[in-house]
């Protein structure tokens, strides 16, 4: 099937030529035409899938032009990351479409975006929750005339926190609406989510979470420490000339940083590092310096994981195992796009064993795990978290036998303070005057 199969106007698929996309994937195929039906859809499948096409080529294909400033089509993702994604793609579709596009999120200046829409205007906004709900507050825009409401990353929107912002913002919707739902996993929060807010959505599932990639090589190094890790990333990254445009996923936002002072020294100004502690235009400026290949690899944390759209990542590099096994597929889906090859590699230390095991069981599928290079060095330095704990041996104090032990403590004490306030007033008495007074016997 070609896009030309589709029930696509003219500018789309001039646009679609344009961007070199001629084969539309499962889940864009699948959810196209239910869509169009004006039915409530539940699409269901993982990163990498061609998610965002598979919502907004249907939801375009149906705007029609109108006067009013206010917008017809709403899509709601978690981060801002996905929010600059969303709204690029909307632009490339749009292209031969007089379609206005503006995107909406937090970190930066309110007044900004409530200005833009007051004054320009919006056909498709898409938005993260909280700046959305307050943007409609603050009477930004008027959500009467919507008619089409996407909400993607579902399951991810749940874990931020965002179900209070969500329902918040459904209750303001008008009743008269198309909604379609994308989600990597549909948890029992998500099904509440949808028997209350939904028309009996159809769904629509597409290489769900804990399939492999078919486009991706997955392979994995069982590595014993932390430094010995970044020892065979130099490595690779000096060795294999493949490794073009690698994204490098750490777990948390501390080791990331320690990662990238590693690296920095042995690649300079190759990489970048990019997490939630970092302010909103460094984030923004390390994804396109990475875009445009000013950086060759850069180090992030799962909060990228679905909110980045990278054209032509050549390797995805576990630099830890992910807690969570579906953020596994998450991370590698980030290669592999548009029916292009990509690699991923997984580091597997000792303590990382029961993550690897519990990606494996969700994906069905054993990693291959590939022998250390021969020219490897194996570290001996340990970081904190890898010392060997050292327990303190608590002794059992030694209690007296029963027939040893005196009489109570407070009876002990009782005694020698009365002792105690007698010996001290006759030391008085004699100090004062020579004898000891001989108090007159009771009447």
């Amino acid at each position: 099937m070609t896009f030309q199969d589709l029930n696509l106007n003219t500018p789309l698929l001039k646009a679609l030529d344009e961007m070199g996309y001629t084969h539309p994937t499962t889940i864009q195929h699948r959810v196209f035409s239910i869509a169009m039906s004006g039915k409530d859809v539940c699409g269901i499948a993982q990163t990498g899938t061609g998610k965002t096409f598979a919502y907004l080529l249907p939801c375009l294909r149906q705007w029609k032009f109108n006067k009013d400033k206010d917008p017809q089509i709403l899509v709601i993702v978690p981060t801002r990351e996905l929010v600059v994604q969303v709204v690029d793609a909307v632009k490339a579709l749009t292209t031969y479409m007089s379609v206005e596009v503006v995107g909406v999120y937090g970190g930066v200046n309110i007044n900004t975006q409530r200005t833009a829409l007051e004054t320009t205007g919006a056909d498709v906004i898409v938005a993260t929750p909280g700046r959305l709900f307050d943007l409609v507050m603050h009477g930004a825009f008027k959500t009467k005339f919507i008619k089409k409401v996407v909400v993607d990353e579902m399951d991810e929107m749940l874990n931020l926190g965002f179900r209070t912002q969500l329902k918040n913002i459904v209750d303001l919707l008008p009743a008269k609406r198309q909604n379609l739902l994308f989600s990597a996993t549909i948890t029992d929060e998500v099904e509440a989510l949808m028997e209350t807010y939904f028309n009996d959505p159809v769904k629509v599932e597409a290489a769900p979470t804990g399939t492999p990639l078919e486009n991706i090589i997955q392979t994995a190094y069982e590595v014993p420490n932390f430094y010995t890790k970044v020892n065979l990333l130099e490595l690779l990254l000096t060795e294999d000339t493949s490794m073009t445009k690698v994204l490098v996923f750490a777990v948390t936002k501390k080791l990331a940083d320690e990662l990238f002072e590693q690296l920095d020294a042995k690649f300079p100004g190759t990489a970048g590092v990019i997490h939630s502690n970092k302010e909103q235009n460094h984030r923004f400026n390390t994804v396109k310096q990475f875009k445009e290949g000013n950086y060759r690899f850069i180090i992030a944390t799962d909060i990228v994981a679905r909110g980045i759209d990278i054209a032509e990542v050549t390797h995805v590099i576990n630099f830890d195992t992910p807690e969570v096994p579906e953020n596994y597929i998450h991370r590698i889906g980030r290669t592999g796009r548009a029916d292009k090859k990509g690699i991923a590699i997984t580091f597997i230390t000792p303590s990382s064993k029961p993550q690897q095991l519990a990606i494996e069981t969700l994906m069905h599928y054993q990693i291959p795990i590939l022998p250390l290079p021969e020219n490897l060095v194996i570290s001996e330095v340990l970081t904190d978290d890898e010392m060997p704990k050292v327990y303190m041996k608590n002794i059992e104090p030694k209690l007296p036998k029963k027939h040893e032990a005196g009489p109570a403590f407070h009876a002990k004490s009782a005694k020698n303070s009365r002792v105690n306030v007698k010996v001290k007033r006759k030391d008085t008495m004699m100090k004062k005057y020579g004898k000891p007074i001989k108090r007159a016997p009771k009447k």
